[in-house]
């Protein structure tokens, strides 16, 4: 790319969790500007671009490329849709930058590669954490010959994969056992390519064997062996839920480097002109005392990124602009560049064929199944989520005739897969709504949205069940069943008991989940007062059982699922409910006749506080969870602290923090649920065992096993 003295014109083809942080990094980077974003979907592109100031969007690669004077685009699509995007933005002669990895097939990279220098346009694939501070550090020092001639290298990447315990799981890399190795092995082939170059021979073994709810199975471990000249390579990836890992060491004939990337430091072991005892002392002092200048440097990088002093944030963010930099530079650097990243992808295919794993199948997941010799009665929004999958079991099991709207049909779960009739499709779109809801009586919305900021959350909470709610009008659904949440409640130590009677105070809630559950339910007991909306409306408690995670935030603020950190003294008995009897809750409000317009709590008999449900916890694993009985000041006081900063950095969600909110996160009200149990016959589980054993033990066995 040559140099430029005028603003480049970037835009973005996918909108998916790279993109949020590539249009972070992108403002950093000097020349460049974001211009435009493109994606099929495009409420999620005007999101996007409303969040960070970007004027126009787009639904259509083809629509964009023809009225913009574009200088480069980001593809951030899944793998296999890399190449045909990436060829027809090159076609095109517009620049592309590919996230890793670069394609699904070695091949297309390579014809990416030849059809790049035809058309003079440049094309680079940000294997972001070859730019990571540590990374170079090692790389520097291996330069400039300190560590002396490579004789073995380590790479391990132990980090959990959430995809393969709560999916989705139809995504790319999980269709192929094989497919991993490119889209998480092509980190550390990044780095086995820079520093000893491409390997003659590969070894791998794959083992810890999971079958998906796809058919698909998924192999947990991996162990690979590269050998060049006399130097060996092993890469060690473990996928299985557990202490986050990423590293290299490398050692020399004349010293050692290694960098941890998750703490975003690099220690060089070398020789003093020592005896060798004070030789050991002065490394390990030397090594201790670099690391605590590491950390502290890169938590004062963390801080002036909230004040928005340093522009680049995290460690994470910092090696994604870097990246970026490097592809936007006058002279190419071969990291970046398109033939390492066909290179990377050439060798993750020769480790996964090294496996020599069984031939699979292709699982065909229609977008139609089989459906029930009825027409469907109820729709379920949201069918495929924890409560979701739930509900649609029991109903199935019932006997319903139950549809499903989803984005996609291998979401469903396997074992109802045949049983119920999918309709593909989004909430956010009117039609599809409407097409889903014909002919149906019931409308059950457990649809939620997976956002952030108080923005999102009126458009894609509070708007989007007006628009389920109006249309399920339109249809003639004869009842709307919509769960809320008891965090629309304060529920503190001054609000003893709470029975559906209790008001909803909105305004005062500031966590958004629950405000905008409260806006919601507003809304849709005024539309039943007013246009005779046959709504009924249900508040679980804090869930728990099959399908969720045992690390539940009910109990306190998670770190690392290792560390718990209790709200309050964690000894009052917290609001549980088993998922099984939420469910149940939900079936009865469907068939129950004359509840339309009111609204019902949903908790268990109260048995469990937080520190007993840590206790079974620890006792169903075998393990110690990290506890730390935390007042509710000390929450809020560092929430008035960050507060603050927000003032100073202009922050747009910049709220004042409520210590009624905090302090209602305790749980010590008693929640009568009297009403749910009298007009739907509701029954919840009252024994504390059955409590333990569905509650924490079957679900700590599905997120380890």
């Amino acid at each position: 790319m040559p140099e430029q003295t005028t603003e480049r014109r970037v835009a973005f083809l996918g909108t998916g969790y790279i993109a949020d942080w590539h249009a972070q990094c992108i403002a950093s980077v000097s020349g460049v500007k974001l211009v435009a974003v493109c994606d099929r979907i495009l409420p999620k592109a005007q999101a996007l671009a409303n969040k960070y100031g970007v004027a126009k969007v787009y639904g259509s690669l083809e629509e964009m490329l023809a009225a913009e004077e574009l200088d480069a685009v980001h593809i951030l699509l899944p793998p296999n849709l890399h190449y045909s995007a990436a060829k027809t933005i090159l076609e095109a002669g517009v620049n592309v930058l590919l996230e890793k990895p670069m394609c699904d097939r070695a091949d297309d990279c390579d014809a990416l590669v030849r059809l790049a220098a035809e058309r003079g346009a440049r094309l680079g694939v940000a294997h972001n954490f070859l730019f990571a501070p540590p990374y170079e550090q090692l790389r520097n020092d291996l330069r400039r010959g300190l560590l002396g001639r490579i004789d073995a290298v380590t790479i391990t990447w132990n980090r959990p994969l959430p995809q393969t315990v709560f999916g989705p799981f139809d995504i790319w890399m999980l269709r192929d056992p094989r497919n991993i190795m490119s889209e998480v092995g092509s980190h550390s082939v990044a780095h086995l390519l820079d520093l000893m170059g491409a390997p003659e021979r590969i070894d791998a073994q794959a083992s810890n064997p999971v079958e998906l709810p796809t058919g698909k199975t998924f192999y947990r471990r991996w162990l690979v062996n590269a050998y060049k000249d006399r130097a060996v390579a092993e890469l060690r990836f473990s996928f299985v839920p557990g202490f986050s890992e990423y590293g290299i060491h490398v050692r020399g004939s004349l010293a050692s480097g290694t960098v941890d990337f998750e703490r975003n430091t690099y220690t060089l072991q070398q020789h003093r002109p020592l005896d060798p005892d004070f030789d050991s002392h002065a490394m390990a002092a030397g090594q201790a005392k670099s690391l605590i200048h590491q950390a502290r440097r890169t938590l004062k990088r963390y801080i002036f990124s909230k004040l928005k002093i340093e522009k680049r944030g995290n460690p994470y963010g910092e090696s994604i602009a870097r990246a970026m930099d490097a592809f936007y530079a006058p002279v190419e650097d071969e990291r970046v560049s398109g033939a390492t990243g066909a290179k990377v992808i050439r060798i993750c295919e020769a480790m996964a064929a090294a496996a020599n794993l069984p031939e699979t199948v292709p699982v065909a997941i229609a977008a139609q199944p089989e459906r029930a010799k009825t027409p469907a009665r109820i729709l379920v929004l949201g069918g495929t989520g924890f409560l979701g999958k739930e509900v649609v079991r029991q109903l199935v099991a019932s006997g319903e005739s139950v549809r499903l709207l989803v984005r996609n049909a291998a979401s469903v779960p396997p074992d109802v897969r045949a049983a119920v009739e999918c309709r593909i499709g989004d909430v956010s779109n009117k039609q599809d709504l409407l097409q889903a809801m014909d002919g149906v009586e019931c409308v059950i919305h457990l649809a939620r949205a997976n956002v952030k900021s108080w923005a999102d959350y009126k458009e894609y909470e509070v708007e989007a069940t007006r628009r389920v709610a109006e249309c399920a009008m339109e249809a003639g659904v004869k009842r709307l069943v919509y769960t809320g949440t008891i965090g629309s409640y304060y529920a503190g130590a001054r609000a003893g008991t709470i029975t559906e009677a209790t008001p909803l105070i909105p305004e005062k809630i500031k966590n958004f989940y629950g405000r905008a559950k409260a806006e919601s339910e507003a809304l849709l007991l005024q539309m039943h007062r007013a246009q005779g909306l046959p709504v009924v409306i249900l508040r679980p408690g804090i869930v728990i059982g099959r399908g969720g995670s045992p690390f539940h935030w009910g109990v306190g603020t998670w770190w690392h699922e290792a560390v718990c950190q209790i709200w309050g003294k964690g000894e009052n008995k917290l609001p549980f409910v088993l998922v099984q009897d939420v469910a149940r809750g939900i079936l009865a409000s469907v068939s129950t006749p004359g509840v339309e317009g009111q609204s019902f709590n949903l908790i268990g008999d109260p048995c469990l506080s937080a520190q007993e449900y840590l206790d079974e916890l620890d006792r169903c694993g075998g393990i110690r969870i990290q506890r730390h009985a935390t007042p509710i000041l000390r929450f809020y006081l560092l929430d008035m602290l960050k507060w603050v900063v927000k003032i100073a950095v202009r922050h747009p969600e910049r709220q004042m923090p409520s210590y009624y909110d905090w302090e209602g996160r305790t749980q010590k009200a008693y929640f009568d649920c009297t009403a749910a149990k009298t007009a739907l016959g509701w029954k919840p589980t009252t024994s504390r065992e059955e409590l333990v054993r569905l509650g924490i033990a079957e679900p700590l066995k599905e997120f380890t096993e």
